[in-house]
């Protein structure tokens, strides 16, 4: 069976980005865009997602880190989006959590003592939910109010832009909260792998519905 692939080039005045995607890959990746941080979660969103994935960024780091994370959501997003192509045969997304289907379209992924969780749907309508919770104060808060880890160059609010950019790009419905959690790497870890595992199970063609598209609509 032909195996999914896009390659996107992406160059701005902030940002110059070139990856290449196989959405039928092992996990496999080469990863470099000048924030250490960054680096690590897009490794584990390939390992995880089970994607071959090669990305190299440059961007206007003495600026800021924004650029570079929002815009390498926004290739990322791009470039899902068309090793997807006409999304014939794939399984969209789930309706709900069946441990014994780890080819669902819901993940829940602990991370020491964070838990996330992921919903995906590739509907062609870009929507982004965003959502934190404590589990101490019970109050729904976002994960850029968390304090920044001084250690790091990447500020952790930064994750919701990345997610947004991905969003808008790969033209999907994404619904990502974390459950409870307290360490801010944790918090994003969690949330990538479970964007991870959430994109796997989307992305899989489904053999019982063969060459059609999963939508009474026509067209996704």
């Amino acid at each position: 069976m032909k195996q999914r692939t896009s390659s996107i080039a992406r160059n701005t005045k902030e940002t110059r980005i070139q990856a290449t995607l196989n959405l039928d890959g092992t996990g496999k990746s080469r990863i470099k865009t000048g924030i250490p941080f960054l680096d690590h979660m897009l490794t584990l969103f390939a390992k995880h997602a089970t994607v071959n994935l090669s990305l190299r960024c440059f961007g206007d780091l003495e600026v800021d880190g924004h650029h570079t994370v929002e815009d390498c959501g926004i290739v990322l997003g791009s470039a899902i989006f068309a090793a997807l192509g006409d999304k014939v045969g794939i399984k969209r997304y789930g309706t709900g959590f069946d441990p014994g289907n780890p080819l669902w379209g819901e993940a829940y992924v602990p991370m020491d003592e964070c838990l996330a969780r992921c919903v995906i749907d590739f509907s062609g309508r870009p929507y982004l939910i965003w959502r934190g919770l404590s589990d101490k104060s019970h109050k729904r808060i976002s994960v850029s109010e968390r304090k920044q880890d001084a250690s790091s160059s990447f500020r952790f609010g930064l994750a919701k832009e990345f997610f947004q950019g991905f969003t808008n790009e790969a033209r999907c419905n994404l619904h990502l909260e974390l459950l409870y959690g307290e360490e801010p790497h944790h918090i994003v870890e969690a949330l990538f792998k479970a964007f991870a595992r959430a994109v796997d199970a989307a992305s899989q063609r489904d053999p019982r519905i063969g060459g059609l598209l999963p939508t009474t609509k026509g067209k996704l």
